[in-house]
């Protein structure tokens, strides 16, 4: 009888996928996060800077980074692949001086690939975008440098309840993430960019 249950322990521990990371840049880290948390497979997404070359970054002083976000997932449940299609679809592709409200080489999206296999389901997904869109995406797909974590404060913003001062006045966090993120018009940019495909739907 052991001998069988060791046996079924040994196929189930090859079944199970390694846990992966994505690094993705879609404008404010905020919004990626909010996107990217509740999808079923994955197990965190942090906050942070990349792709420049100062080293400790800070959101006061991150020139030349990206603002980026670390996504964890299990890829026994959704793989790699997925994670930077629904990515392309949650962004504006076409845009290469920002996104939506927020200007600047800091807001740019690109997607930070960290293996070959990764650089090839990138670029194999930013084509699938291009072939929907019928545009040229203007998200690049680069080589992932050091991610450095954003302060604590800009952990998981958008579930905050501390009371931030807003131009419509005080609100509680969560409730200033919603105002500025419609304020932008990301979602609604999004929804006309990509229709029924737009994620999250």
């Amino acid at each position: 009888m052991w001998k069988w249950v060791a046996i079924l322990m040994v196929a189930a521990g090859a079944a199970r996928a390694e846990v992966e990371k994505a690094y993705v840049a879609g404008g404010c880290f905020w919004c990626v996060e909010a996107d990217f948390e509740p999808v079923p497979g994955v197990l965190g997404v942090v906050s942070g800077y990349t792709g420049g070359d100062l080293p400790d970054p800070t959101y006061r002083n991150h020139d030349g980074h990206y603002e980026a976000v670390e996504i964890t997932f299990d890829n026994a449940v959704i793989s790699y692949a997925e994670v930077v299609e629904k990515f392309l679809r949650s962004v504006d592709v076409l845009d290469a001086g920002g996104q939506f409200c927020d200007r600047g080489n800091s807001y740019r999206t690109a997607v930070f690939v960290t293996s070959d296999a990764q650089r090839k389901a990138a670029v194999e997904a930013v084509a699938k975008a291009e072939a929907v869109l019928g545009a040229k995406v203007v998200t690049p797909v680069l080589r992932a440098q050091t991610f450095w974590i954003a302060e604590d404060y800009h952990q998981d913003y958008y579930k905050g309840t501390d009371i931030v001062l807003t131009r419509a006045g005080p609100k509680k966090q969560a409730n200033a993430y919603k105002f500025y993120r419609n304020a932008c018009g990301r979602d609604a940019r999004v929804r006309e960019l990509w229709g029924a495909q737009a994620f999250p739907g």
